[in-house]
């Protein structure tokens, strides 16, 4: 409950929703039985691009998947049906390769979500565990729930919104995706951490000054706000 009222918190006017999709795959990590989440959005031209994690090896495997062009997401994406409690090592054949690289992360199952809109497949929620233990029915409707309403933010809650609207939605995700790791590299390379935390320091600075996550992104990329100032 807790964790469908801050959803609902967020969705506001003005909301980001690259900060919403990453607020979503953290919260499905506390609130359902997986490890690690990412969130995919298929563009206009109808290829699937990374947009949110829950963490960065979550992050590499989300790219080499889309960048591969096989793998779970990608067939739940085509399908529109979820794929639930798959071993990665008993679909080895299946998808050899990103089988393998998820395992070599430290990922060992998987379970697929589409994120949906009137019949239309926008996305995917990507679900993974560490280990070959089963997700609960009620733990996958949960994630559908919360996947739902991570359909709704991207349109901005409109039911009558047309379809150029929701394409002009995924575009301005994915462009901004693109500033937002601009800004970690960034934020990394001059702190000398990891990526994680760097991406940590930028959305606590935006969420604590209630700014939007891909603004302050933009400012340290085009250096109007200073890195100390996280």
């Amino acid at each position: 409950m807790t964790t469908l009222v801050e959803l609902a918190d967020n969705l506001v006017d003005d909301y980001d929703v690259i900060d919403v999709l990453t607020l979503l795959s953290s919260r499905c990590v506390e609130a359902v039985d997986v490890d690690a989440a990412g969130v995919l959005l298929a563009s206009p031209d109808g290829d699937l691009r990374f947009v949110a994690s829950s963490s960065e090896s979550t992050h590499l495997l989300e790219l080499f998947e889309v960048q591969s062009g096989v793998g779970p997401s990608v067939e739940c994406f085509r399908s529109g049906e979820p794929i639930a409690n798959l071993s990665l090592q008993d679909s080895s054949s299946r998808w050899p390769l990103f089988s393998q690289r998820a395992i070599d992360l430290g990922f060992r199952a998987v379970h697929c979500l589409p994120m949906r809109l009137r019949g239309r497949t926008l996305g995917v929620l990507n679900l993974l565990r560490a280990d070959d233990g089963r997700v609960t029915d009620e733990d996958i409707v949960v994630a559908q729930g919360l996947a739902d309403i991570a359909t709704i933010a991207i349109v901005q809650r409109e039911t009558t919104m047309n379809a150029q609207r929701v394409n002009d939605q995924l575009n301005i995700a994915l462009n901004s995706r693109i500033i937002i790791e601009q800004a970690k590299g960034m934020i990394s390379q001059a702190v000398r951490c990891d990526v994680d935390v760097a991406f940590g320091q930028l959305r606590n600075h935006a969420r604590s000054r209630n700014l939007r996550l891909t603004d302050v992104a933009s400012s340290i990329v085009t250096g109007s706000m200073r890195i100390v100032e996280l």
